[in-house]
């Protein structure tokens, strides 16, 4: 188990040091920012919906490597997705690092590389920031939250 928390370690100093989906839309159709006052992680994301799914997707901030490689990892799995699949997908993430639950590879994509977060718990929520954004990013454009300037 050892090699393969290894292989997961270096695909999350990967995701950090270069990070997918990095920067911001200029043809946005929403946008949040998020921050972790814990560690002082900040992320905000910028998305381009069409048919209530996620075409375009972009973060920027800063922050530790744990919350930047969960950012990457994260955007890239919810391209082209709807936005039930994506509430879905970030119920599964935080039942992973926060509970005793298996993974589903199907559900989380490459996101179970994260699966060991749960064994620092002062890490949680760095790995959960972008989870977070995405869902009030999805409730901010569906109207349950706060407005678009």
């Amino acid at each position: 188990m050892s090699n393969l928390n290894n292989l997961y370690r270096q695909a999350i100093l990967e995701e950090a040091n270069h990070p997918r989906h990095k920067g911001k839309l200029e043809n946005k159709s929403v946008e949040v920012e998020l921050r972790n006052p814990t560690c002082g992680d900040v992320i905000t994301l910028t998305a381009l919906i069409e048919d209530n799914k996620i075409k375009d997707i972009a973060f920027d901030g800063y922050g530790c490597t744990i919350s930047q490689s969960s950012a990457s990892i994260m955007t890239n799995e919810v391209l082209n997705k709807d936005f039930d699949t994506i509430k879905n997908m970030v119920l599964s993430f935080s039942d992973m690092i926060t509970k005793e639950v298996k993974p589903d590879r199907k559900v989380l994509g490459e996101a179970i590389i994260l699966e060991g977060v749960k064994q620092f718990p002062a890490r949680i929520k760095c790995a959960m920031l972008s989870w977070k954004a995405i869902y009030q990013l999805i409730e901010k454009y569906e109207g349950k939250g706060e407005k678009n300037d």
